[in-house]
């Protein structure tokens, strides 16, 4: 019953490869939605878009059979990284991040400059943490099936 978050940067395919899991009968929960995830007001008074931790924490803890593949990139996920068996990190060149943002239609976020901006800054700064922290890197830059062959096969060898 293996564990596997699925973390990166917009734009990485982490929704993606969520669905093509989920289509090939494993269990798949892409935490940006508001049953896992919610806005808080940080100290400095910006918003923060975190997980919902009891939500995650019964999610995590319910889990009982096959393949759990949880999808998310938040500033409180490291605090269940212990109860996850792989924190794969997904990353992509920016040009390719960039224009898989401007292409998509089931997400907003990205289209606007400042948003891409952001994308950037976070390419920079969060993604160096979360390679630090992560236990394998999926090159997201490769065709989508062999990045979910992939995920699939790092959990069977954690089964």
């Amino acid at each position: 019953m293996a564990k596997i978050l699925v973390t990166g940067m917009s734009g990485t395919g982490k929704s993606t490869a969520l669905e093509m899991l989920a289509a090939r009968g494993h269990r798949a929960v892409d935490t940006d939605s508001d049953r896992w995830s919610h806005w808080v007001i940080l100290p400095d008074g910006s918003p923060d878009w975190v997980w919902r931790e009891p939500a995650i924490g019964d999610l995590l803890a319910s889990h009982r059979e096959g393949a759990l593949f949880v999808a998310g990139c938040k500033t409180n996920q490291g605090r269940f990284y212990p109860q996850f068996d792989h924190i794969v990190l997904l990353s992509a060149p920016a040009e390719i991040m960039l224009a898989r943002i401007a292409s998509r239609t089931n997400n907003p976020f990205g289209k606007r400059p400042e948003e891409r901006e952001a994308i950037l800054c976070d390419l920079a700064d969060v993604e160096p943490l979360l390679r630090a922290t992560c236990t394998v890197e999926i090159d997201a830059g490769a065709p989508i099936d062999s990045v979910v062959d992939q995920l699939e096969e790092l959990a069977q060898t954690t089964l």
